[in-house]
């Protein structure tokens, strides 16, 4: 192991939690510096009351753990994830996801690598917040707010620890996991470091979400661990199961088509998910255990540290949406939380204390790891948002998918995967980031099958939708 360091982990997001917990194990010591003062809530449902904040509104949208998060837990923190069971977190086989217009639902070598685990965000958090308040090697610093840097000077300055309101805590390694608010540029630019470059690609959509859970005595439409996530002609519409018996369900428009402003109101909510019969079905065995919550546009980042081929920085690393944010509607978050946070560790054993090396396999490891599902995402996001703005605002019309024999799209990819158990399996490798998404859209069986179905079944979307007009007699008020 290299040699033990002191650590300031900056924020308490899940992102700094795991972190926090692999470091400290590996026998480093480590200080959490939390803007924020909350205490931990006693039990499940009371951190699920108290989750919502203006600092972090994706904590109360719907949420699931990805295959290759789920794998990452019991390889790095099977103790975590006992205790994620223990609360109430189910796990989805990928038997659970299969529709019933799958010809072939018997299982298949590798099925077991594709299950995740449905749970409400705040649970996960709360797990987390107990396991690290409890764990040794780590010192939780609840409401004291980051300042700044310390740092040595150089065309690649040293960071030595952070400056906070009641003074400076020094430190051989700062992690940033204060979320896609970071103000880690302006902190680069106060010690003299160059700006750490970032890509930023528009998601363009607005999220209302809403927790639910079933009424004592009835049958839930569907199983416990129901994902049904459809891209209809004006919206996006999709229900999670939860932990606990919760179901989460959400509405996701364009940002900027305002009629669905009224989506924050509950009866409006309500009201356009019945326009949907699969949804309508879930609603009439539910009751509400939450307020509608809305969230606004977010974007698609990538920060670096590296520029052409040299650290702007060394002894300051990034960690989760610090790092990389994408289109929540995928869910790849806490899969990069904990990528990141597996990363760093496996980067500071390799390296030890040469931070300059540190900062370059980190980066490496962005590109490997990171980099594939943020392509991945903003080609998504183009064309779906393409669609909408021509079917909603008459924009251009999306330039037609090319009739390419050798590659598939993602769209294409998720229309096929309901019809052919090949295509279902490969779509769930993206879905859990198994795999790097082109390896499975250049792969030839998957493309032969893709087509196939498209060409037997159609493109969809495979769902009853509402009219024009059914849409805005729901979302007036």
């Amino acid at each position: 192991m290299a040699t033990a360091l002191e650590v300031v982990v900056v924020g308490g997001s899940a992102a700094g939690l795991v972190t926090s917990l692999l470091l400290a194990r590996a026998g480093h010591t480590v200080v959490v510096v939390e803007q924020e003062s909350r205490q931990i809530a006693n039990d499940v449902e009371s951190a699920a009351k108290s989750a919502f904040r203006l600092t972090a509104p994706h904590i109360v949208q719907p949420h699931a753990v990805m295959a290759r998060c789920r794998e990452l837990l019991i390889e790095r923190l099977p103790d975590i994830y006992a205790q994620l069971l223990a609360a109430g977190v189910c796990e989805a086989p990928l038997s659970t996801q299969m529709p019933a217009s799958l010809p072939d639902t018997a299982f298949r070598p590798g099925d077991e690598r594709l299950t995740f685990l449905m749970s409400r965000r705040a649970t996960i958090d709360w797990v987390l917040q107990r396991a690290t308040f409890a764990e040794a090697r780590v010192t939780m610093r609840r409401g004291l707010r980051v300042t700044g840097l310390l740092a040595q000077g150089g065309e690649a300055p040293h960071v030595t620890g952070i400056r906070t309101g009641e003074g400076n805590i020094s430190a051989d390694l700062v992690v940033d996991a204060t979320g896609y608010r970071s103000p880690i540029d302006r902190w680069l630019e106060e010690i003299g470091a160059q700006p750490a470059p970032t890509l930023r690609a528009e998601c363009g959509l607005a999220y209302f979400g809403r927790q639910y859970r079933l009424r004592p005595g009835l049958k839930s439409p569907g199983p416990p661990t129901t994902r049904l996530v459809v891209g209809l002609d004006e919206f996006t519409v999709g229900i999670w199961g939860g932990d606990n018996g919760s179901v989460q369900m959400a509405l996701v428009p364009l940002a900027k088509d305002h009629r669905f402003k009224t989506l924050r109101y509950p009866e409006v909510f309500t009201r356009v998910l019945r326009t949907l019969p699969s949804y309508a079905a879930w609603l009439d065995v539910l009751d509400p255990i939450s307020e509608v919550f809305p969230m606004g546009a977010v974007q698609n980042t990538l920060r670096r540290f590296v520029v052409g081929g040299s650290p702007v920085v060394t002894g300051l690393v990034a960690v989760g949406d610090s790092v990389c944010t994408t289109n929540p509607t995928l869910g790849r978050g806490l899969t990069f939380a904990l990528r990141g946070a597996a990363d760093l560790l496996d980067v500071i054993d390799r390296h030890g204390d040469d931070r300059t090396a540190q900062a370059l396999a980190m980066d490496k490891m962005v590109s490997e790891h990171i980099l594939p599902f943020y392509q991945d995402q903003i080609a998504i996001d183009c064309a779906r948002l393409a669609t909408l703005q021509h079917t909603i605002f008459n924009g251009p019309a999306p330039a037609p998918t090319p009739s390419i024999s050798v590659r598939v799209t993602f769209a294409q990819l998720r229309a096929a995967a309901i019809f052919d158990p090949i295509a279902f399996r490969a779509f769930w490798k993206i879905m859990g980031m198994i795999v790097r998404p082109e390896e499975v859209y250049t792969e030839p069986e998957i493309v032969s099958r893709t087509h196939a179905s498209l060409d037997q079944h159609g493109s969809g979307p495979f769902m009853t939708q509402p009219t024009r007009e059914e849409l805005l007699a729901a979302l007036a008020r």
